[in-house]
């Protein structure tokens, strides 16, 4: 799995297979313990990062979601990070400690790639409607106005 920039398109094809389709469920432990469960953030907008600490790109854009979570987690935003790493929680929770990383983060495994049709490449974002569906694949980085502006269009559908 590589980490990148992407290309001119501002964001993935979703295609049929991802676009409008419900986002597949996950309950994970997060850092300190506690749960995050995808589908009990029915009703939000929830952006969804997979990422690693040692991928740049993923680094570039943890300030971009730090921002948005804090300007738009009272109208209904959520964003949940989910690392790949191989390292282990204790080495995710002190890369979130240095970089101050105000959003639930949360171990990934295989099967919940595998769920989100195999992360090739990273970052890899999605953007999840208020109904659960997926609205939006992002991959590799993306400025900070590109996800701000599908956040805004979600929030008010």
């Amino acid at each position: 799995m590589g980490c990148g920039r992407a290309k001119e398109e501002p964001k993935e094809a979703v295609g049929p297979t991802t676009s409008g389709r419900q986002a597949p469920n996950f309950r994970l432990s997060d850092l300190d313990g506690g749960e995050i469960e995808l589908s009990s953030l029915r009703g939000k907008v929830v952006l969804v990062d997979f990422w690693a600490t040692w991928c740049p790109p993923c680094r570039e854009e943890i300030p971009h979601f730090r921002e948005l979570y804090t300007k738009y987690k009272g109208k209904g935003l959520e964003v949940i990070g989910i690392s790949l790493d191989q390292g282990g929680v204790s080495a995710v929770k002190s890369f979130a400690q240095d970089n101050r990383i105000n959003y639930p983060l949360a171990m990934g495994n295989d099967q919940l790639v595998k769920a989100y049709g195999g992360i090739r490449g990273i970052p890899t974002t999605f953007l999840i409607d208020k109904k659960g569906q997926i609205a939006q694949k992002f991959v590799g980085y993306r400025e900070k106005a590109v996800f701000e502006k599908e956040i805004q269009a979600l929030l008010t559908e």
